[in-house]
């Protein structure tokens, strides 16, 4: 594997951390950790901007997987930024209930949850550090499978996105649970959609030396999602929040995977 890469990793690290640093001072001023959600999307277009200056595979290449990279992450990033910062000094429950689990060393143990995050940044960038070392002048069919599975995968999340955010902003629907357009056939099409877009990357490595490497970023965003940060925390809050509606929807529609509804017999 060429050795550049290891200097493309600490350029790559040194700045999300830099830049992780910079967030949980102003989290720390404002009191809300959910700014760090916006970041660390942020910081894979700050990745893809390293690449495509100092990586020294083909030109074409590096443009289109970078600017993959940098498309995705300014969207969601500021998908995220219009939600987190409508309720700046109101910080989400789940953040709200870590910060009360660590107590008087909340602080210190959160900013080492922002550094963190900057490692994980840099660990999913697997695939871009494999691509753009990539010196072969032709693309492969995997390169192309991959940006097509990337724009399906792109454009389905941010449809799903906008449909929920359609949804919440209408007052009928206080209280009620979000199940039309693609809310119908998953109850977490965002996450299915962003897991997809992490399978397209790893596709697209598929045509590089050590692409197969690239499976840990999919492995690893499916496991979070399905697992720990993802649907757990998200369907927990909503059994909370709306518990008879929710159970009747979690009957009816596939939890990731959009599949067609389930009846339900009475």
């Amino acid at each position: 594997m060429d050795s550049s890469i290891y200097s493309l990793v600490i350029y790559c690290l040194v700045a999300c951390c830099l830049i992780m640093a910079l967030v949980w001072l102003w989290s720390y001023k404002i009191k809300n950790a959910g700014v760090v959600d916006i970041f660390w999307s942020y910081n894979f277009p700050v990745i893809g901007l390293i690449l495509l200056l100092l990586a020294p595979g083909f030109e074409t290449r590096k443009l289109l997987i970078c600017g993959m990279v940098i498309i995705a992450g300014i969207r969601l990033g500021t998908h995220l930024a219009v939600r987190v910062l409508k309720h700046l000094h109101e910080e989400e429950p789940r953040y709200a209930h870590i910060r009360k689990e660590w107590g008087a060393n909340a602080e210190v143990k959160m900013f080492g949850f922002f550094q963190m995050q900057a490692v994980s940044n840099v660990l999913l960038a697997v695939p871009f550090f494999i691509i753009t070392l990539n010196k072969e002048t032709a693309l492969s069919p995997f390169e192309y499978a991959g940006a097509a599975l990337w724009a399906v995968s792109v454009i389905c999340e941010a449809i799903a996105d906008a449909q929920l955010a359609a949804f919440k902003k209408n007052p009928a629907n206080k209280g009620k649970v979000c199940d039309t357009g693609l809310w119908g056939y998953s109850r977490h099409p965002n996450y299915f959609f962003e897991w997809l877009m992490w399978m397209s990357y790893f596709v697209f490595a598929l045509g590089s030396p050590y692409g197969y490497i690239g499976i840990i970023s999919p492995a690893i965003i499916l496991y979070l999602l399905l697992k720990v940060t993802g649907i757990p925390t998200t369907e927990q809050q909503s059994l909370r929040s709306k518990p008879e509606e929710f159970k009747k929807y979690q009957q009816r529609v596939s939890v990731f995977v959009p599949w067609v509804k389930k009846r339900i017999r009475n």
